[in-house]
Parts: C-alpha cells; sequence; structure tokens
C-alpha cells in the first residue's frame, strides 16, 4: 500500500469509502434508515477553456434523510454574473430530480446578502431554521434555504 495526495479522480472512490465506513462505524448508533439512504456526495464542475470555474456539491441532507442538500456552489469571482452559477444550479437541479428528490436544502450566511439573492432568484426561501457558526472564531448565522425540486 501507498499513502499520495488525492487526485481529481479520486472523488467518486472517496465518497465510496466515506458512505461504506459511515454505514459500517455507526450501525446501531445512528438510525438505520439514515445509513441505508445515504449516497455518495457527487460534485459538478464548471469548466471552460481556462480550467475549472466551479463546483457544487450535494447528496443527502445530514438533518433529514430523503431530502437532498446542496453543500457548496461556488464560482471564482472572474465568472460571477456570467451565468455559470445559473448553470451548476440547473445541472444539480436534474441530478436531484433524476435521483428521485423532491425537496432540496443548502445552508447561507445570512449577512451575505449576494447569495441570498442569487438563491432566492432561483426560487430558494428560507425556512425558518437559523443556526450560529463560528467558522475562523467569528459568530456567523446561516440560514437553512428549501426549495421544491418538483
Amino acid at each position: 500500500m501507498r499513502i499520495r495526495q488525492a487526485r481529481p479522480d479520486d472523488a467518486s472512490a472517496v465518497a465510496g469509502v466515506h458512505v461504506c465506513s459511515w454505514q459500517a462505524a455507526f450501525a446501531g448508533l445512528v438510525p438505520q434508515p439514515y445509513l441505508d439512504a445515504m449516497d455518495p456526495v457527487r460534485v459538478l464542475v464548471a469548466e471552460t477553456e481556462v480550467g475549472i470555474v466551479g463546483f457544487t456539491s450535494f447528496g443527502p441532507s445530514q438533518e433529514s434523510p430523503g431530502i437532498a442538500e446542496i453543500g457548496t456552489l461556488y464560482a471564482v469571482p472572474e465568472v460571477w454574473s456570467t451565468g455559470v452559477g445559473k448553470q451548476l444550479m440547473s445541472a444539480t437541479w436534474a441530478a436531484l430530480r433524476q435521483a428521485d428528490y423532491a425537496l432540496a436544502t443548502l445552508w447561507v450566511l445570512e449577512d451575505n446578502e449576494r447569495a441570498r439573492r442569487f438563491y432566492e432568484a432561483h426560487g430558494w426561501r428560507a425556512d425558518g431554521t437559523a443556526v450560529e457558526d463560528t467558522t475562523g472564531g467569528a459568530s456567523l448565522n446561516k440560514l437553512r434555504y428549501r426549495r421544491s425540486l418538483g
């Protein structure tokens, strides 16, 4: 065996190890229906002639089995307001619908007005759930957004 730096083409295998290890390690500790519903997180990338300019990751919600969660949606600032985010969001919706999800959630910083406007323009709405995050030692409020995929 050897240990090496992960490569981009390792993503699918790493996600599979994550799910398999959770299902085995947490059997009897975490409700079995949650473990049975686990699915590897999927990642989509936006690529132009200059390379990868954005990505999104999504999979089953950690909070509610049967609901999808978008964990990330990021793009380099140079492509903001060019449609890259919209294309990533559309591709994510299609993948989630194909996986038979009817509802999805995501978390966004309350003070990130640009991101909130983006999500709201694409049909997402805050559902009233908020949590405090202490990323980097700062107290940050995060809001949960929800959207039907129908």
